[in-house]
């Protein structure tokens, strides 16, 4: 009996559970330059938020529409990134200087990247004006 029991257990290394996306960052602009960013506390799936590894500015140019979040997230070029251990914890505020950003108008969205390399949901919209204003 003990020698069933033992023998049809599953073999090898624990399978981890897959990570769930973080929710989005609340992101403000703070002048012509600067974002104010909330990094997010929660996952998708509700749980508490750890291990945030980085934070990552992603640009488009202007077209003829407003994109949408995940328009510019799968479009879009990464133009800043900020890694750890020069991130705060998860609910607190992060602020981003993108005085050295040179792209013609578009618009910008933040993500904040799990352990893992783990995007989340990307920030809601925001415009990029031109450098030379």
């Amino acid at each position: 009996m003990c020698l069933v029991t033992i023998a049809c257990g599953r073999r090898g290394d624990p399978i981890p559970r897959p990570r769930a996306t973080a929710q989005a960052p609340e992101v403000r602009l703070e002048g012509l330059r600067r974002l104010r960013v909330v990094l997010p506390s929660r996952d998708t799936q509700g749980g508490d938020l750890v291990g945030i590894e980085q934070v990552r500015v992603l640009y488009l140019p202007l077209g003829l529409t407003k994109p949408t979040p995940e328009e510019i997230f799968s479009k879009g070029e990464v133009v800043l990134e900020r890694r750890r251990p020069d991130l705060p914890g998860p609910g607190q505020t992060l602020v981003l200087d993108l005085r050295s950003l040179q792209r013609p108008q578009g618009w910008i969205v933040v993500v904040a990247v799990r352990l893992g390399n783990v995007p989340g949901q990307p920030s809601e919209v925001l415009p990029w004006l031109d450098p030379a204003i």
